[in-house]
């Protein structure tokens, strides 16, 4: 079946999805097919879409996925000779097995085959969405005939949640920004300091995976964003609505991983694949005992739920399958077994879950393994009596039973333990050991357990044909838990932090938006900053000194447009978004030594990347570009890009030390200078000059010239080298240029499209907007008056 790995290392701890890629050929090349599955969860994920020749959409699909193995045709390397898809995988996933599969096995016809035969009765539209996609169902047969290859087990027919995912229905997010951002990874360490961190109060695993992929691929669609929003506030004004679900979500385990299993047949019947069928059919036991609890709050609360538009899916809450389902386990499984935790009690539960009178070998095997473990209690007790200890039985999966001795008031003769004790441990005030009488009657329990669980899996696994028919009504509740759970949890964040909720217009404006992550980080409020950004100013050039918070502002916009667009509240007095559908950063990074890049070449190369694939509704972040290589050049590479972007209708903020950028401001109406504000103190004792940084953005260009000599002089570095310094400076620098005909141009068109923004948004009451519109005239005429005050009298009419 597979041809070469070429690469064997160990992949990301907890990676468990396996994903196989497909590059159509010929005129086709460029058109790519994904299939992927998730080792703990029986959803297969099919895609086919359109890539440039960066193959963006690949490289970011893979990066949110994490896959432990990805899989590819033998044909991308055959001969030694990658294809350019092959060899960036290779590059941009080095940790991951990445595996050549015969080019044979990648047939679309079988693909079509498998999800037919596969895929549970609920998700069957997607047959009619994926009968023309030849390259997602040729990825399909080639990941599915692997997953026989390499698994112990294969999936039941109709158990498979198959879907189909277009590209067009989320925001990207390329890896470079996920990690530029910190959205779900802590550059620094592995701290919860992201914006998943932030956020992340769920209560399930299914929740983690559901907030962690909407951060990574954020919602394009206003009345999707629009409804969780609504459903967060009505969690927000309702406590008992936000406690009740909070404590019925709460005891759900991972319905996913328990699907995956329940739906796999292993191939050979061993002791361990008995015991494990035993205690996910408990623990489906456990999840349909908790729906109940989950219907009396849909029932309480039914307006929420309408908010929600979950009302079909609510609905399934109250399908007669889950009674169904349980009523059948509950003929062969005892009314009281339940899911505990404790490697003792969950061994008590799995060995007296098949109910007695159903099979009488199991009956007589279960007195037994009782004799025994009583025989085990008789002994610790008589061996407590014999040396005047008191000793107390233990347990522990690797162990066995043992005994355990607290040190407390003890005194051992000869300060040793008698002989007859083996395999002493010692930890903080205890002793555990065993004895030789002991360790046989553990492999007697043993033993005997093994008889239990082989006679109770023949049980259970008659139990599961019965209810194979039903269990696809646990995808529904799986997506309804998932969902409930990431919305206690936006609304959680939302109870730690004063939040806003946001609105949707077609331009960026933030009033005193804070960093989210910062702000977890120091435990109080950061500075806050106002943000605006229109089409009429969509260009934003900021400066200021190093250390001013220049890159900090930068990544607070993007970080509450992206919590903006999975519905979450943002850290603001007030938040206004237009829907970005692409996000793209450039941000200061060091040199890349595995990839033999130098800080200019992966300067340029994200750059690159922002050129080919920004539009018009994109938000881009633009750091310190150029300071890889000499001021001049740097300053070119940055003129010829902003002219660039600025073609574009993408708001953009872009970080420089060039202050010469800043003219841009005169020659394109479209552009707005910021800066980041710094105050100048004098030491009373030394008299030297100190640098106060107030992270306060204002407008206008920075003021402060030679910022890099000012920081160099809170160093240790000679005053002669300093000064020296500042004379050839000195003799380099040029004055900003500013043309009153431009300003005055500038002002014009500033006016003209704050009338029309407020034209197609304003939701003032007329005597609001009648002082609006003469706050307007006077920014209007403070503009006119700063470009050419002698003609001033040629003032706005009203």
């Amino acid at each position: 079946l597979t041809g070469t790995s070429v690469s064997s290392v160990s992949t990301t701890s907890g990676a468990s999805v396996i994903v196989a890629v497909v590059e159509g050929r010929g005129l086709a090349r460029g058109e790519i097919g994904m299939a992927s599955i998730d080792l703990k969860c029986p959803e297969l994920v099919l895609s086919q879409f359109a890539d440039t020749g960066t193959y963006a959409k690949v490289i970011t699909r893979l990066h949110i996925l994490m896959p432990m193995g990805i899989l590819m045709p033998d044909t991308a390397s055959e001969k030694g000779k990658w294809t350019k898809l092959f060899k960036l995988i290779t590059e941009n996933f080095p940790g991951v097995n990445l595996t050549a599969i015969q080019r044979k096995y990648y047939n679309e016809k079988k693909g079509m085959e498998y999800i037919q035969q596969l895929c549970a009765p609920e998700f069957g539209t997607v047959l009619m969405e994926v009968q023309a996609k030849y390259y997602c169902l040729a990825t399909a047969a080639a990941l599915l005939k692997y997953l026989e290859f390499i698994q112990s087990s294969f999936y039941a027919a109709k158990s498979l949640k198959v879907i189909f995912k277009g590209s067009e229905q989320t925001a990207m997010i390329d890896s470079a920004s996920a990690s530029n951002l910190e959205l779900v990874v802590n550059n620094r360490d592995n701290s919860d300091y992201t914006l998943l961190g932030v956020l992340n109060h769920t209560k399930t695993p299914g929740g983690t995976r559901r907030l962690r992929s909407n951060i990574l691929e954020p919602l394009l669609d206003v009345d999707t964003i629009t409804t969780r929003l609504d459903a967060i506030q009505e969690l927000l004004q309702n406590e008992e609505l936000f406690f009740g679900l909070k404590n019925a979500i709460g005891h759900f385990l991972d319905i996913d991983r328990l699907l995956s299993v329940l739906v796999q047949i292993p191939k050979q019947e061993t002791a361990q694949a008995a015991e494990s069928k035993i205690t996910h059919v408990i623990q489906l036991k456990h999840t349909l005992d908790l729906v109940p609890q989950l219907r009396v709050c849909t029932c309480c609360f039914n307006r929420f739920f309408s908010l929600l538009n979950l009302s079909k899916t609510v609905c399934i809450l109250f399908s007669c399958r889950f009674d169904i389902i349980l009523e059948q386990i509950k003929t062969v499984v005892n009314y009281d077994t339940t899911y505990l935790k404790g490697s003792l009690n969950m061994r008590t539960q799995k060995c007296y879950a098949v109910r007695p009178n159903i099979n009488a070998f199991l009956d007589i095997a279960r007195r037994v393994y009782t004799e025994i473990v009583d025989d085990i209690a008789g002994l610790v007790n008589n061996l407590g009596e014999k040396y005047g200890f008191l000793l107390r039985t233990s347990f522990s999966t690797t162990r066995g039973f043992f005994i355990q001795m607290k040190l407390d008031g003890v005194v051992l003769p000869e300060g040793k333990l008698p002989p007859e004790f083996i395999k002493v441990t010692k930890q903080k005030n205890s002793y555990g050991f065993t004895t030789a009488d002991l360790i046989k009657m553990n492999g007697r329990c043993d033993e005997a357990l093994r008889e239990i669980f082989h006679m109770s899996y023949v049980v259970i696994c008659q139990l599961l044909t019965t209810i194979h028919e039903h269990i696809h009504c646990l995808y529904k509740l799986s997506d309804t838990v998932s969902m409930l759970d990431m919305l206690l949890s936006l609304a959680n964040a939302c109870t730690i932090s004063d939040y806003v909720r946001p609105e949707f217009t077609d331009t960026l404006a933030i009033k005193q938006g804070r960093h989210p992550i910062l702000e977890r980080m120091a435990r109080q409020q950061p500075v806050s900053n106002n943000t605006y950004i229109s089409e009429g100013s969509n260009f934003v050039i900021v400066t200021g000194p190093n250390m001013s918070g220049k890159s900090t502002y930068l990544k607070q916009v993007a970080l509450c447009q992206i919590m903006a667009q999975i519905g979450s509240f943002v850290p603001a007095e007030y938040a206004s978004f237009r829907i970005a559908d692409q996000i793209f950063t450039r941000i200061g990074v060091d040199d890349d030594f595995e990839t033999n890049s130098s800080t200019f070449m992966l300067e340029m190369k994200e750059v690159s990347y922002i050129i080919h694939n920004a539009s018009d509704r994109s938000l881009t972040i633009i750091d310190e570009l150029g300071r890889g290589t000499s001021a001049e050049e740097g300053i070119g590479i940055c003129h010829s890009v902003c002219e660039f972007l600025l073609g574009l209708k993408a708001f953009t903020l872009f970080a420089t030390h060039f202050l010469e950028l800043c003219q841009l401001a005169s020659l394109y109406p479209n552009v707005e200078n910021q800066h980041m504000e710094v105050q100048h103190t004098r030491n009373r004792d030394s008299g030297a000059e100190q640098v106060v940084y107030t992270y306060l953005l204002s407008r206008g260009c920075a003021e402060e010239r030679q910022y890099g000599l000012r920081a160099a002089e809170m160093t240790s570095l000679p005053p002669s080298i300093i000064q020296e310094a500042k004379l050839v400076a000195c003799k380099v620098s040029q004055q900003l240029l500013q043309d009153a005909a431009n300003t005055r141009q500038r002002a014009v068109y500033h006016l003209a499209t704050r009338l029309l923004q407020t034209a197609r948004n304003s939701r003032l009451d007329p005597e609001s907007l009648r002082m609006y519109v003469k706050g307007l005239k006077k920014q209007y005429e403070a503009e006119l008056q700063a470009a050419a005050p002698a003609r001033l009298s040629d003032t706005v009419e009203e």
